[in-house]
Order: C-alpha cells, then structure tokens, then sequence
C-alpha cells in the first residue's frame, strides 16, 4: 500500500513539473508582452513626460482627469461604438450568408470561397491606400460612375465632408473583415453532425427550415464568439482609419487608437497617451464583459 502510495505521489510531483516546464515559455511570454505593458501604461499615465527624456514628472491623478473632461476623447469613443455597431450589423449577418451559401453549395462553390476570403489576405495599409484613390473626389469610383451617368462631370467627395467619411471606412471595414466571420461560420456549420441533417430530412423538414429551426440556432454560441470579436476589433480600430483618413476631416472618423497615436507619437504627450491608452483598455474590457453578461445564448441542445 505504501509502494502505490508514493508511486502515486512520484507521478503526481512529475506531472506537475512537466506542467510547468510546458506551460512557462507561454506564461513567460504573457507576461512580458501583455501583462507588463497593460501595467506600465497604467504607471505611464501618472506622469508627465515626453515619451524620450529620462526626466518624468509624477503628476498623480491629472491626466485621468482631464481624460474625463476631454470631449476629444469622448468624440472619439462615440465613433469606435458607431463603427462597433454597424460592423456587427453588417459583417456578422453578410458573413452568416455567405457561409450559408457556401456550406449549401458544398465544393462546387470552393472558388467562392477563396475569391470572397482574399480581402481578408490584404494588409490593411495596403487595403486603406487602395481606397483612398477608389473613394478620391476625381477620378474615384463614384465620381466616374456618376459623371458617366449625369453626363456631366459630378465630384462624389466621400472621404472629406461628415459624417459621409466614418460610413464610407465603415463599408471598407466590412469589405476587409467580413470574409474573417464568413469562414469562422463555415467552421461552425462544419461541427454540426451530418446526422442532424440526415434526420430532419427524414421528418420533411426542407433545406430553408432545417436552417432557420435546427443549423442557426445551433450556431448560437458561435454568433455570440463572432460578435464578441466584433465588438473588440472595432473598438481597437486604427490602421485601416489611419491610413485612409488619419482621422479627419476635423476629427470626422477620429478613433481612440487613432487619438492615442497622434498624442503620443506626433505630440510627444506620452503620459496622457498612455491615460488614453489606459482608459481605452478599461472601455473596451467593460463593454465586453457586459456584452457577454447581457447577450446569453443556449449552449446545449
């Protein structure tokens, strides 16, 4: 009995020390590239400094007052929810379709998929400068396409006059990530045993009612994850805004990331950047944890 006793032991303390030797080079990265920096920025934020000299002063707490007094700020957080709710609108229910699609056609439409999957391939840079001259005042898309219609020569200014620049980054937005939801749905109508199917045919039901009553009810959880994403990505928004509009016209398609940017890297203001920062990371973790408090879905079938 004392021989299985402290085999049992012996596996145990082994077990635990190749759970360690595994788990540290992850832990170990997590802390240095995640956890450190969240926690810096917040030190950074008590103080007031260029982000280059060795002198910072520590200024305590007035950089997050003025951060709750900055309407620039504010402005810029009524943006990321505007681009947050109209992402989820439109890349979550067009991504749900295509994989609808997709997964109804089966491999005769595998070259829809990889057509519709290659703006998600694009840099986003690349995507924003592309855009830039598609969306231009002469010679854009729109200003060609109306010209040619009017018969007259008509200039369709989409990125410099509000709020007609936040919507048309929005569209370009979903034009880059909606190929990202269309797969993760595919993913999700793959995990659904065939059987499922199988069975609802045999009761009658016909490929429209399967989906509506059995397939996208079983996505539930899926949706919910998708949306998620959705939400974070859109509040962390920036290279795409960046390269496209830089957050103009006067202030028009300002972000929090892209506010954050120009204080802290154009301005040299690194102690309020970092407030900036800090209070983006509050934000965007509130409003997820709500999100995930309020939108429940059932999981088990």
């Amino acid at each position: 009995m004392t021989n299985k006793s402290s085999l049992a032991k012996r596996r145990e303390k082994n077990t635990m020390i190749a759970a360690v030797v595994f788990l540290f080079p992850a832990v170990f990265l997590i802390i240095v590239y995640m956890l450190y920096p969240v926690i810096d920025t917040f030190v950074i934020s008590g103080y007031s400094w260029n982000g280059i000299s060795a002198d910072r002063t520590f200024i305590g707490l007035k950089n997050w007052i003025t951060l709750i007094r900055d309407p620039s700020f504010w402005a810029a957080f009524g943006h990321n929810v505007v681009v947050m709710i109209f992402s989820i609108l439109i890349q979550i229910p067009i991504g749900m379709l295509l994989a609808t699609f997709l997964d109804a056609g089966g491999k005769k439409f595998n070259i829809f998929k990889i057509l519709w999957f290659l703006p998600y391939l694009m840099s986003s840079v690349a995507i924003g400068f592309l855009f830039t001259y598609a969306l231009a005042t002469n010679g854009g898309i729109f200003s060609s396409l109306a010209t040619l219609i009017s018969g007259h020569k008509v200039s369709v200014d989409l990125l410099g006059k509000n709020p007609q620049a936040l919507f048309a980054v929005i569209g370009v937005m979903a034009w880059q990530f909606t190929p990202f939801y269309m797969v993760y749905f595919i993913a999700g109508y793959g995990n659904i045993d065939t059987s499922v199917y199988e069975a609802a045919v045999i009761d009658g039901a016909t490929r429209g009612q399967y989906l509506r009553h059995i397939a996208i009810p079983l996505l539930g959880p899926i949706f919910k994850t998708a949306c998620t994403m959705s939400l974070i990505g859109s509040l962390k928004y920036f290279d795409l805004i960046w390269s496209m509009t830089g957050g103009g016209p006067a202030g028009g398609t300002e972000l929090m990331a892209t506010y954050m940017y120009k204080l802290s890297f154009q301005q040299f203001n690194m102690g309020y950047g970092s407030c900036v920062a800090a209070g983006m990371f509050i934000l965007i973790t509130l409003i997820a944890l709500v999100f995930q408090k309020i939108f429940v879905v059932k999981e088990d079938y």
